[in-house]
């Protein structure tokens, strides 16, 4: 198997301080690696139809709860700030893909939904994004992508339980 680059970090610690434990290295160091380089890969077909991943995100939390959402509900359920989340809204508003609701009892609130065209765009996109996505894990075969993605839940679960979970 080819060496990765963390896999360099840690030699070149382990020289420098031959006492250190950087075990913790090996996975948060392959982990953010990984994060980046994904972050580039995964974005190239979004970028295409004017989409940042984030923007994504928050079309896919309104596709799959076939429903409105509050911006609070949005931002814990794509993981992001309040304010990120109203920037964002904005854009996709300007763009058409997402329509904004004013509470009935509490002007202060809005419920927001997919328009036509959103929901046309996504489901338009997904499936391609979904092929991208696969094309990118091709080389690990079936078996070791379900090991990876049931190591990766259990770390979430336990980092969501010491750092800060998601409301239901």
């Amino acid at each position: 198997m080819a060496e990765d680059i963390v896999a360099r970090v840690l030699r070149q610690w382990q020289r420098a301080d031959p006492g250190l434990d950087t075990a913790p290295m090996a996975v948060i160091g392959r982990l953010n690696r990984c994060t980046a380089l994904l972050q580039q890969a995964v974005d190239a077909p979004l970028a295409q139809e004017g989409l940042s991943r984030a923007e994504f995100d928050i079309l896919g939390a309104l596709r799959r709860t076939s429903g409105e959402l509050t911006p609070g509900r949005i931002a814990r359920e794509t993981f992001a700030s309040g304010a990120a989340v109203t920037k964002r809204l904005r854009v996709l508003e300007e763009r058409g893909l997402v329509a904004r609701r004013p509470d009935d009892r509490d002007r202060r609130v809005s419920h927001l939904s997919l328009t036509d065209d959103g929901r046309a765009l996504l489901d338009r996109l997904l499936p391609a994004q979904l092929r991208y996505e696969r094309a990118l894990l091709s080389g690990l075969g079936e078996e070791r992508r379900t090991q990876l993605a049931d190591c990766l839940a259990e770390l979430l679960v336990l980092l969501e339980g010491r750092i800060g979970g998601v409301e239901p």
